[in-house]
């Protein structure tokens, strides 16, 4: 992961705060986000190992992977892997890692777990939990934050700081307003350690709260649903300063002319209309329920006669509209991108699944705690887990890169 360091004396950057101001959120005049004026120098090289470290906004993320596959996708020439440790309930101190014994502790444990995971990025979600502790709770979670972040520091890896997500609700109840109005507090203290550690912050708060008044993301005001996850990638990647997932394509019947943000080469101008298309980053998979889209691919074909014409992606049919819808351009939601990227996302569930059976295994305490003796045979069964997980992660690899696919219009007579 690149990221450019500061090098300016600590009085000269101050002064650049005063005069050249990042945006600043203030809410209940009591919490301020720190958000970065541009985007931050964000890559991830090859060979990078992502884990995700925090409660369940990243346990839950397991079963939708939206975020791993906008972050494999991105850089799809790249091995790059990635490991789940997210834990409900947890805080900066892995109290909800504990088993039956210690040794070793929750903290212990959730520290060992990175380290075994390898990580040369960390993104971490902490603070919801402890929110609930209050303004008194403040001073425990920094220092645990801190001490979190050396220990990350002393791995190796490259941390990235992740604030709540707000209680999304549409009631404006007593509770919903102190609840977020904590959220937001332990969002500011993140954003703070964040900016003195010259550490990337993303605020997905604000921007959650914003979505949340136009479609549901959560369905019980706490968690995330499909539709949340979807977005939360989509922000993520914004945050991050990574390019929207857009593809404009027009064709110009019969003048031998293509205009696309992408590469793009007319096989045939007469009907029916052929052009092939490399794309550069697959689109990510819709959820299930249907939502106002962002990511749009947008194909628009000028000049055809009146009639109505039908759009196949690779032989297989898509959608059909008429002279003047194509005209005006059809987004296109369907097709050999998105079954591609359906069979990519599926595939990183399945991964994530069996990493998850792997590290936190059912039976733990026979298996590998103190009565190992009765079933410590088993721990070859969860050492033999790394040949399936080696072999999807193989099929991740193959399956992350755009294809060449043939658009073809044919009139409907």
């Amino acid at each position: 992961m690149k990221k450019e360091k500061g090098t300016k004396p600590l009085a000269y950057l101050f002064l650049l705060f005063i005069f050249f101001s990042p945006e600043i959120t203030i809410a209940n005049n009591e919490s301020i986000i720190f958000e970065n004026a541009t985007p931050p120098d964000f890559e991830l090289k090859q060979g990078d190992r992502v884990v995700f470290l925090g409660n369940s906004l990243f346990e839950n993320e397991l079963q939708y992977g939206y975020l791993e596959f906008a972050l494999t996708s991105r850089w799809p020439d790249r091995d790059i892997t990635f490991r789940n440790l997210g834990w409900s309930g947890d805080t900066v101190f892995g109290e909800a890692r504990s088993y039956y014994t210690t040794p070793p502790t929750p903290y212990d444990l959730m520290i060992q777990q990175l380290r075994d995971a390898k990580p040369t990025v960390v993104f971490i979600a902490y603070g919801a939990n402890e929110a609930e502790g209050g303004e008194e709770g403040i001073e425990s979670f920094n220092s645990g934050l801190h001490q979190l972040l050396e220990k990350i520091e002393e791995i190796g890896a490259e941390s990235i700081l992740v604030s709540p997500i707000p209680f999304l609700t549409t009631a404006s109840s007593e509770l919903a307003i102190k609840r977020n109005k904590n959220l937001q507090l332990y969002s500011s203290a993140i954003a703070k350690m964040a900016a003195d550690q010259d550490k990337i912050f993303l605020d997905i708060m604000n921007p959650m709260l914003d979505l949340a008044e136009s479609m549901p993301l959560s369905e019980d005001g706490v968690h995330l649903n499909e539709t949340g996850y979807y977005y939360l990638a989509l922000l993520i990647e914004e945050k991050l300063g990574m390019s929207l997932r857009k593809w404009a394509l027009q064709i110009n019947s019969g003048d031998q002319q293509v205009e696309s943000n992408l590469s793009a080469e007319l096989l045939s101008s007469q009907l029916p209309i052929k052009v092939k298309v490399k794309e550069e980053l697959l689109p990510l998979p819709l959820p299930t329920l249907p939502i106002p889209l962002e990511t749009e691919r947008i194909l628009r074909v000028v000049g055809l006669k009146k009639g109505y014409y039908t759009l196949s992606i690779n032989e297989s049919q898509v959608i059909t509209g008429s002279a003047k819808d194509w005209s005006e351009g059809i987004a296109i939601y369907q097709g050999a991108p998105y079954l591609q990227s359906r069979l990519l996302l599926d595939l990183i569930v399945q991964k994530n699944e069996m990493f998850f059976h792997q590290y936190r295994p059912q039976n733990r305490t026979y298996i590998i705690g103190f009565r190992s003796y009765e079933q410590g045979r088993h721990i070859k069964g969860l050492e033999d887990l790394e040949i399936i997980i080696d072999y999807l992660e193989g099929q991740i690899k193959d399956l992350r890169v755009p294809q060449s696919n043939v658009y073809q219009l044919t009139a409907i007579h």
